[in-house]
């Protein structure tokens, strides 16, 4: 790739993250020269077709106005053409299938895809940047994560993240690509790092929302967060994790902001656990919760590895139904008691 500014940047994925991210794209980086064209794919053309006519996302990301050089399409083709810079913003048990039907189009490009979901491949158990490595082995993988809403990025909001990959320079070009005056991206060679903490954080959060939901304390939830943040550490640890990456912005940065807020869907989807609600009455009105979804196989992961996760492992229990909340709270405070450390 290039790191002039006159390519051509394909979104996959037209949310509210990756219209976010696709008018932070448009703006061409730290030091903008000639226009970037962006193109912003969705599969639905109804909503392609709402797109190009209003210039708004109103769908996904109301109020916020595309700019100009953002361009929405529902044709594959199209949004890979010349694609410099490939951003994957599509949930992590569809990345593959993404990646699978840009195979033809992308053929020969090398362009890098920015894997830009949080989350661990049922399955296979397998990071997302190996998913990509399997899929489209010529396209060097990248990694973004860190404490960041779409909201608050679309308003220009300060927002920090880590963008990695496995090259250091491409790194480094990447984070420019998308840094903006609101929008600081740290780059980093950590990759299992940053994707780790984004996706074991997801499911940290579902056991915080359900403290909040059952009422049981800011200390409560406080000691959560510490103690799932040590949880965290030790899955890192075993996977090959830096500690420095998952004590920064894709680790620790994104647990407290998961963990603390109701704009986060995993959270909120254990406060109406908590609250009583069923996960289908939750996910009919949050949506899509990746901890939903993470949560077994990030299990399944520690397990074999030997990797001690007793939140983690008591919010999957919850959530297959084999023990009840009150059973998980009741197993969680019965542990026994011992030094304190990671």
């Amino acid at each position: 790739m290039t790191n002039g500014r006159s390519g051509r940047i394909a979104v996959f994925g037209a949310g509210a993250w990756g219209t976010a991210l696709a008018n932070l794209a448009a703006r061409g980086g730290r030091e903008p020269r000639a226009e970037t064209v962006v193109t912003l794919f969705a599969r639905d053309c109804d909503h392609v077709a709402e797109m190009q006519a209003t210039g708004v996302n109103a769908r996904r990301l109301p109020g916020v106005p595309l700019l100009s050089n953002v361009r929405p399409t529902s044709d594959l083709a199209e949004a890979a053409a010349d694609a410099d810079v490939i951003l994957a913003v599509v949930p992590a048990q569809a990345l593959r299938g993404l990646l699978e039907s840009l195979e033809p189009f992308v053929a020969g490009s090398k362009a890098p895809i920015v894997v830009c979901a949080k989350g661990i491949e049922h399955g296979t158990g397998h990071f997302l940047s190996e998913v990509v490595s399997e899929v489209l082995p010529d396209h060097p993988p990248a990694v973004l994560s860190g404490p960041s809403f779409a909201q608050d990025v679309a308003r220009g909001l300060p927002t920090a993240v880590a963008l990695a990959a496995a090259d250091a320079e491409l790194a480094a070009i990447l984070a420019g690509r998308l840094a903006g005056p609101g929008f600081r991206v740290y780059s980093s060679t950590d990759m299992r790092g940053v994707e780790l903490g984004g996706a074991a954080k997801n499911v940290l959060a579902v056991a915080n929302g359900v403290a909040a939901g059952r009422d049981l304390g800011a200390s409560a939830g406080a000691a959560l967060v510490a103690r799932g943040f040590a949880e965290l550490i030790r899955f890192g640890r075993a996977f090959g994790a830096e500690p420095a990456t998952l004590m920064g912005l894709s680790g620790l940065g994104d647990l407290v902001l998961t963990c603390t807020s109701a704009l986060s869907r995993n959270f909120s989807l254990g406060v109406a656990l908590g609250r009583g609600q069923t996960i289908a009455e939750a996910s009919a009105r949050i949506g899509l919760a990746e901890g939903l979804y993470t949560c077994g196989v990030l299990v399944d992961l520690a397990n074999a590895a030997g990797v001690d996760m007793p939140i983690a492992k008591a919010v999957d229990a919850v959530l297959a139904e084999r023990i009840t909340i009150d059973e998980a709270i009741a197993e969680l405070l019965a542990r026994p008691s011992k030094a304190e450390g990671v």
